[in-house]
């Protein structure tokens, strides 16, 4: 089992060892204060740097998400003239008894006009498909 840095368990017990016995037990704690004085010293360095590029890149991220905005509502405007030419294009009028038919789905009481109309013509009561249509 590798422990740190391709050093077994054994391997690392060895070292410790050898530590041990070169620096003896009174030097050991000052060695781990300083260790730990030198983990904290790295961390305050790397939040402040985390800080600094947060406040250095605030301007880019701003930019960005106007940019992003701006996109957004200029395909909306596409999108809206497309499906208004599209209208214009569809000649059996499918979109809009698609929509009739999300209404009649909405409304299952059958108080809806389109549904009474549909009756009166005789028509069968139910989803109509694109083929349907195009046979009438």
């Amino acid at each position: 089992m590798t422990f740190l840095f391709g050093i077994s368990g054994s391997e690392f017990i060895i070292v410790v060892l050898v530590v041990l016995l070169l620096f003896g037990s009174k030097k050991i704690p000052d060695f781990a204060r300083m260790l730990g004085k030198g983990m904290n010293e790295f961390r305050r360095a790397t939040d402040e740097i985390k800080r600094e590029f947060k406040e250095n890149t605030q301007d880019i991220n701003e930019e960005i998400t106007d940019s992003r905005q701006y996109l957004d509502r200029e395909m909306t405007a596409i999108n809206d003239k497309f499906k208004e030419e599209a209208k214009d294009l569809d000649p059996y009028n499918l979109d809009k008894k698609d929509e009739e038919q999300k209404e009649e789905e909405s409304n299952p009481t059958g108080d809806n006009e389109n549904n009474s109309s549909t009756k009166k013509e005789g028509k069968r009561s139910g989803s109509v498909s694109r083929e349907d249509e195009i046979i009438d």
